[in-house]
């Protein structure tokens, strides 16, 4: 199975709650990576995302921590932090490990759920449990996401995690993990066919909720819960520069598979990691993460929906 950590350096580690639908999932690049953002939603929750745009003093990172909680789950990034500073990666501030963890949030809160969960210790339980093996489906960070959500949480269908990966002539590879949350539904940019959404009164059908917004004059409650992240790898080689280009390219993938997508109530957010030292061609490699995003953003859907 193609995954992202195919990229050398890249593991991948998840921890899920036992009771409550939530969880964490840890990109660990513990050799540091070259790392970009864009930010395409307007209610993001994010940590240390400002040192990767240009200009910042930060040149890589060590790890990406995604994780449920909303606000509240930006905790879990501090036991990311001592789980690489207890093993001697990150930067070496005058003889004290210092690893640049970036995080970013979905909203998967309920009513009468603990607010305090995810936690510190979910977020190192999942560097410890990373690797090149993890599973996809309704687990860490995805454990609680939905899509399709402009009728509320009773229409909706499960989100969830994915990845996928290429290797291109000459052994560029490039690898995506999404976490799926989205307010709209999920297209399957193949054929334009609606495969994960907002569910008809009948459960016969998809509502459609582009058609549903513009026919009906919808507006939207403030308290929906989404946003959709995602993550690039790859083995060639950016500077920060680029690498933040790479990342604005990859988010037209969640653009391809998200209607309606980057509202004012999603944080949609592409991560982009630049781990080797081969050359390749930028322009390629993000037109190649934003397919890879959209494969598996309707990976994600079709693996949740049938497991339950």
């Amino acid at each position: 199975m193609a995954k992202i950590t195919d990229i050398n350096g890249i593991e991948v580690g998840h921890s899920t709650h036992s009771t409550e639908k939530t969880g964490c999932t840890v990109i660990l690049c513990k050799k540091g990576a070259v790392a970009g953002i864009d930010i395409r939603g307007s209610a993001p929750g994010t940590r240390e995302t400002e040192l990767l745009r240009p200009g910042f003093m930060v040149r890589k990172i060590h790890a990406i921590l995604l994780t449920g909680g909303s606000a509240f789950g930006l905790r879990t990034a501090d036991g990311v932090m001592q789980y690489l500073s207890e093993r001697g990666f990150g930067y070496d501030a005058r003889g004290i490990t210092v690893p640049i963890v970036p995080a970013a949030v979905i909203f998967d809160l309920r009513d009468g759920r603990d607010p305090l969960i995810p936690d510190v210790q979910m977020g190192y339980q999942a560097c410890e449990n990373a690797g090149e093996r993890f599973e996809e489906g309704l687990v860490g960070a995805g454990r609680g996401a939905t899509v399709g959500k402009i009728l509320g949480l009773q229409w909706s269908m499960n989100g969830g995690v994915a990845t996928t990966a290429i290797q291109l002539p000459g052994g560029i590879k490039i690898g995506v993990l999404v976490v799926v949350n989205a307010l709209g539904d999920i297209i399957n940019p193949e054929n334009g066919k609606i495969i994960a959404g907002v569910r008809s009164p009948d459960g016969k059908k998809f509502l459609n909720s582009l058609k549903y917004i513009k026919e009906k004059q919808f507006k939207f409650d403030s308290s929906s819960s989404n946003t959709t992240l995602a993550v690039v790898a790859t083995n060639a080689h950016f500077n920060k520069e680029e690498i933040n280009k790479i990342a604005q390219m990859a988010q037209n993938g969640i653009g391809r598979s998200v209607c309606p997508v980057h509202t004012m109530h999603d944080g949609d957010i592409v991560f982009a990691l630049s781990t080797g030292k081969q050359e390749a061609d930028l322009n390629v490699v993000g037109e190649v993460a934003a397919q890879l995003i959209s494969e598996a953003i309707v990976k994600a859907v079709r693996i949740s929906n049938q497991t339950g």
